[in-house]
């Protein structure tokens, strides 16, 4: 949780505008909505695995598999999105220290262009990005304590200096750039008006991942049928009132417009002139701790997420295996380091990000719908977590989440398509004929 690469995304997709703390506060509705029902789940069903497991516990394999390989999609992009603006963030740090890095070793290889399609951008791969995956894994590796340790420093550090930010920030706020707060819009779909709030929220919803990742540790939680949801909910909270606080402060002190880069609250202290150049170099550095932290977390989700997938026998035992000294699945991790890394070097944010957020707001959705579901066909279930107002607060839930799901342009649409049929042709070949419930 910090300023993780949403806000330049919404910039370069021309979405980023003053009101993008409506977008926020939408997103967070959708999300407490959604929060309610994972603490139900993860309270009543207390292991790793996330959503996966509760779709494989209470709507059978074949939709836990389909929920599984989404969120597979959804930790992969996340966690190579937010290594992609740890780099610039980085990048940014270097520069004001007079280090310069070659530029074919700080862009992705890849782009995808309106009207274009993919292109080959001359760099070969954004080093930074794959060298912080590299690093956070190495640190999963070690261990849950370790990594623990150090996460909770990074947490400390980050916050603090969000504090920091919004705290001086505020003097430095010029009234005329929140007008318009509303920016009319330019006649497409997206492209700001309330359309553009609508498409930017979907966009930076992936802001609040954090909660599912807290909850593929279920199974690693002491008392998780009373700390997961307190757990849950709490962060929830917090997240969104910084993410609207960040956000107001950010475009009071620079406008909107240009704002279209990888590291935007470095640019507005950089533009503030000297009343807060102090703070730039704690602000570039706490935005770089808070961004590990971020991809430490994510990548933990996403071992545990292969973890869980292959205890149930859908991917190669492998996956499955526990280093008997350090207790982590260490071919899970190394996996995704892997995957992560390749996909952070090799393609362009905006493209990434579509592909998050396409993929939380489905698992969030179905979450949402199977607690009806569950309410139904097993009401005798212990449920040490309710949700209230069954069925209509997850059904407004899931309504959200879908309505967000269909402001996202048609070509993440297009690339979920393609990520469900290759899930669906491995669950067709491998998957269902090694899977211990036969």
């Amino acid at each position: 949780m910090y300023d993780t690469p949403y806000s330049c995304i919404c910039a370069k997709s021309g979405w980023f505008c003053n009101c993008l703390t409506i977008s926020f506060i939408i997103s967070a509705i959708g999300c407490i909505l959604a929060g309610l029902c994972y603490a139900e789940f993860s309270a009543m069903i207390p292991v790793s695995g996330s959503v996966y497991s509760y779709s494989y516990a209470t709507m059978g394999e074949l939709f836990a598999w389909f929920i599984g390989w989404n969120l597979i999609l959804e930790y992969l992009f996340a966690v190579s999105s937010v290594a992609v603006g740890w780099s610039g963030y980085m990048c940014n740090l270097l520069s004001g220290w007079g280090l310069e890095l070659p530029q074919h070793l700080i862009q992705s290889t890849f782009d995808h262009v309106a009207g274009e399609g993919w292109i080959f951008t001359g760099s070969i791969i954004n080093f930074p990005a794959v060298f912080i995956i590299a690093l956070v894994s190495a640190l999963l590796l070690g261990g849950a304590k370790q990594s623990a340790g150090i996460t909770t420093v990074m947490v400390v550090i980050k916050v603090s200096v969000i504090l920091l930010f919004i705290g001086f920030g505020l003097s430095y706020i010029d009234m005329s750039n929140y007008h318009p707060y509303i920016p009319d819009n330019t006649g497409s779909f997206g492209s700001f008006g309330w359309s553009g709030i609508l498409r930017a929220a979907a966009v930076v919803f992936y802001a609040y991942l954090g909660f599912d990742a807290l909850s593929t540790a279920a199974q690693e939680t002491i008392n998780p049928q009373k700390n997961m949801p307190k757990g849950i909910l709490i962060s929830l909270s917090i997240c969104a009132i910084l993410y609207v606080a960040v956000t107001t402060v950010l475009t009071g002190i620079v406008n909107y417009k240009v704002l279209n880069v990888d590291a935007p609250i470095a640019l507005a202290i950089d533009q503030a002139g000297e009343g807060l150049r102090w703070l730039s170099p704690f602000i570039k550095l706490g935005a770089i701790a808070g961004i590990s932290s971020v991809i430490l977390v994510m990548t933990y989700g996403l071992s545990r997420i292969y973890y869980a997938i292959a205890s149930d026998g859908l991917l190669p035992k492998m996956f499955a295996n526990v280093n008997t000294k350090t207790g982590v699945p260490q071919n899970s991790i190394a996996f995704a380091c892997v995957g992560c890394g390749l996909v952070a070097g090799l393609f362009p944010l905006h493209v990434l990000v579509e592909m998050v957020s396409i993929g939380t707001l489905m698992a969030f959705a179905i979450v949402c719908i199977s607690i009806v579901v569950l309410r139904k066909t097993q009401p005798e279930l212990k449920r040490p977590f309710r949700v209230p107002l069954v069925p209509f607060i997850p059904l407004l839930g899931a309504g959200m989440c879908l309505l967000q799901m269909f402001s996202l342009p048609s070509s993440a649409w297009v690339r979920l398509v393609l990520w469900t049929t290759i899930g669906l042709i491995i669950y067709f070949c491998y998957s269902k004929r090694h899977s211990l419930l036969k």
